[in-house]
C-alpha cells in the first residue's frame, strides 16, 4: 500500500510539473501572460488562487496562443464586447475563459434575482406598490401577464396618493434587472424632474412597481389619466451587462394599448450606453413632442415624419 502510494504521489507530481511548465498555474513557465498581480506557487506545489479574469485588463488580453496577427486580434477584441480571441483547450474553453464566463453569468442572475435596494428608493421619495405577482420571483418570471397589471391594493394605493391627470407621470419598476435601476435612476431622477419644470410641465407624484413589466403602463393611465407615463425600468440582462435600463413611454395610455403605441430610449448606463443623464433629456425630448401632436408610438412617427 505505502508503495502504491509512493508512485501516485510520484505521478501527481509529475503532472503537475509539466502543467506548471506548460502555463497551466501561475509560476509555471507559460506564466508570463498572467498579470503581474497573479498569485505565485512555489516549485513543485499547486495552488488554486487564480487572478481576477473579470478585470477590463484581462478581458483585453487574447487567449489565443501565438496569434497570426497579434495587433489585429487585439483590434477585433477591442471594437465589440463579443467573446472574440478567448483560445482553447483541445475542443473545450480555457480555464480563464470559463471562470469569466461564469462570472459574467452570475452577475446576471444576481440581477435578475436580487430586489432593488430600499435605501435608494427612500432616496428618491418612492413610495412601493406590487403588481399582481403574489408568488415571488419564480412567478414572476414565469407569468408575465401577472407583472403587466397592478393588484388590487396597489391600485388603491396609487389613487390614493399619487396627483391626478399631471402632464408627466414618472414611474420606475424592477423589470428584470436590479441593478439597472440602482445604478441610472438616482442620476436620471434630478434631470427628469428639473427638465420638466423647465418646459413647462406639471409632474405627477412618482412610486416604484415590484414585479414590473411594460404593460402596467396601461393600468397607470386608467388610474391617473396623465397625459404621458415615463416607465423607467430595468432590462433583461446580458452576460456581465446588468445596469441597461430603458424608459418606455406612452401618451394617454390605456387599457388594450401595444407597443405599437409605445416609445423607448433604451440601453441607457454608463460606459458604452446611452449615458442617463442624456438618456434623461431625451426623455423630456419625446415627451414635448409627444404632446405637440397628441401620439406616441407608430402614430407619432407618422406625425412627426
Amino acid at each position: 500500500m505505502a508503495q502504491n502510494e509512493a508512485r501516485l504521489a510520484a505521478l501527481v507530481a509529475a503532472v503537475i510539473k509539466e502543467l506548471q511548465a506548460a502555463g497551466a498555474f501561475p509560476g509555471g513557465a507559460g506564466a508570463a501572460a498572467e498579470p503581474a498581480s497573479a498569485p505565485a506557487a512555489a516549485p513543485g506545489e499547486l495552488t488554486l488562487d487564480l487572478p481576477d479574469p473579470t478585470t477590463p485588463e484581462a478581458r483585453r488580453r487574447p487567449g489565443v496562443a501565438a496569434p497570426r496577427d497579434p495587433a489585429a486580434l487585439k483590434a477585433l477584441m477591442a471594437a465589440t464586447t463579443a467573446r472574440l480571441g478567448v483560445g482553447r483547450a483541445g475542443p473545450r474553453y480555457t480555464t480563464t475563459a470559463l471562470l469569466r464566463f461564469q462570472a459574467d453569468h452570475a452577475i446576471t442572475q444576481d440581477a435578475l434575482y436580487r430586489d432593488v435596494d430600499p435605501a435608494v428608493l427612500a432616496a428618491l421619495g418612492l413610495f412601493s406598490v406590487q403588481t399582481a405577482v403574489t408568488g415571488g420571483k419564480q412567478e414572476y418570471l414565469l407569468r408575465p401577464d401577472l407583472g403587466r397589471r397592478l393588484s388590487d391594493a396597489a391600485r388603491r394605493t396609487v389613487v390614493e396618493q399619487c396627483r391626478p391627470a399631471p402632464n408627466l407621470q414618472i414611474v420606475v419598476g424592477d423589470g428584470l434587472s436590479a441593478a439597472a435601476v440602482e445604478a441610472n435612476a438616482p442620476e436620471m431622477f434630478p434631470v427628469l424632474t428639473q427638465g420638466a419644470q423647465a418646459a413647462g410641465l406639471t409632474v405627477g407624484t412618482p412610486f416604484f412597481i415590484k414585479y414590473c413589466r411594460v404593460g402596467v403602463l396601461n393600468d397607470i393611465g386608467d388610474l391617473l389619466r396623465p397625459d404621458v407615463v415615463v416607465l423607467l425600468i430595468g432590462e433583461r440582462p446580458g452576460l456581465g451587462r446588468a445596469e441597461a435600463l430603458s424608459a418606455y413611454m406612452a401618451f394617454r395610455p390605456k387599457t388594450g394599448d401595444t407597443d405599437a403605441d409605445r416609445d423607448v430610449v433604451c440601453n441607457i448606463f454608463n460606459g458604452g450606453g446611452t449615458n442617463p443623464l442624456e438618456g434623461a433629456a431625451f426623455v423630456i425630448q419625446i415627451a414635448q413632442k409627444m404632446l405637440k401632436h397628441q401620439a406616441s408610438g407608430v402614430k407619432l412617427k407618422q406625425l412627426s415624419a
